[in-house]
């Protein structure tokens, strides 16, 4: 009997249904720059010339980790593709970037279109939420390299700024303020450390309602990881903003280090605002020891801000875009 290629595990048919499904979609985020249609070889954009006096492209790259095996054990897969796209906005974010257009990659073991059209549905409401476009992405069908029922994230982000406008950190200096946006969670990160304590170890279900939480486990774990787009453009409406940290693994001081050189220390205010309870609970069961919840967590703190000590006098403890700002620690 021939051999084909549906029975070596690439099933051309599903994927020629997720597609068509997903066209739809895609065609829902597209802005008035966007050139062509979808499904073509690359995606044009046409950039809005004369909005910006020295132009200035920026782009990241990124995935959502392991927060995919919590995804698949609890078979939600509608918040991992909102997940990425707000990941890579706070990443622009934090040189000053606006972003413009975004490209998804979904690798699978076995094409399941439902499932990817729920993912690609979440990719679309992101991006519609922030503004910019799905201008492309690439779908393979991997037997024998992914689990048959399981499929890895990675997405691409493109923004621009006027070049004068870029946020680098240059300017910080001793003295700045530190302040910081709240997060909700783990956003995209420390899931294997939160999984080990959480599943491995204290073998909690993920329908489990958990008091401390006031949620099931897969809620808590899967909210989404916020954009803060909206907030910081509020922020630099009112004021220049010296340095911006998406505070992602690596924790709070891992990802300031990364804006503030290395002739200027850091002085975090520890304790000076609401840590959300799934800390507490990951710190408690573990246990794990708090300079290691320091290094691999964000601690509730979403975005951090560094500005001059004058400007964190107006604006600490305001809202911007219904994100109430608070002070963080210092530049020493």
């Amino acid at each position: 009997m021939p051999i084909d290629y549906k029975s070596s595990g690439v099933n051309l048919k599903a994927a020629d249904e997720a597609l068509k499904r997903i066209k739809s979609l895609v065609k829902t985020t597209r802005t008035p720059q966007v050139i062509g249609d979808v499904g073509l070889f690359a995606g044009a954009f046409r950039l809005p010339i004369g909005k910006k006096s020295h132009p200035v492209l920026l782009a990241s790259t990124d995935g959502v980790g392991t927060k995919l095996k919590v995804a698949f054990l609890a078979g939600k897969y509608d918040t991992v593709g909102k997940d990425l796209v707000n990941h890579c906005v706070n990443d622009l974010l934090a040189n000053g970037a606006d972003p413009l257009f975004f490209l998804d990659y979904y690798g699978c073991g076995r094409l399941n279109p439902d499932v990817q059209v729920e993912v690609i549905s979440g990719f679309t409401r992101a991006c519609k939420a922030n503004g910019i476009a799905l201008l492309g992405g690439e779908t393979a069908e991997m037997p024998g390299f992914y689990q048959d029922d399981e499929f890895d994230l990675a997405g691409t982000i493109i923004g621009w700024a006027d070049e004068d406008d870029l946020i680098l950190g240059k300017r910080i200096e001793k003295g700045d303020v530190i302040l910081g946006f709240p997060s909700i969670g783990l956003h995209t990160n420390g899931y294997s450390l939160a999984r080990r304590v959480l599943l491995d170890e204290a073998r909690l279900g993920l329908d489990e309602h958990i008091s401390e939480l006031g949620c099931t486990l897969a809620d808590c774990l899967l909210k989404v990881h916020p954009s803060y787009l909206e907030a910081i453009r509020a922020v630099r409406r009112e004021l220049k903003i010296k340095g911006i940290a998406h505070i992602t693994g690596g924790g709070i001081e891992g990802n300031l280090r990364r804006v503030v050189s290395k002739e200027h220390s850091l002085k975090i205010h520890w304790g000076n605002w609401q840590v959300p309870p799934i800390f507490d609970l990951i710190e408690k069961l573990g246990p794990v020891e708090t300079d290691e919840m320091r290094r691999v967590f964000n601690m509730g703190v979403g975005m951090a801000l560094v500005v001059s000590p004058d400007d964190a006098n107006r604006i600490a403890s305001k809202e911007f875009a219904s994100w109430k700002i608070f002070e963080v620690g210092r530049v020493i």
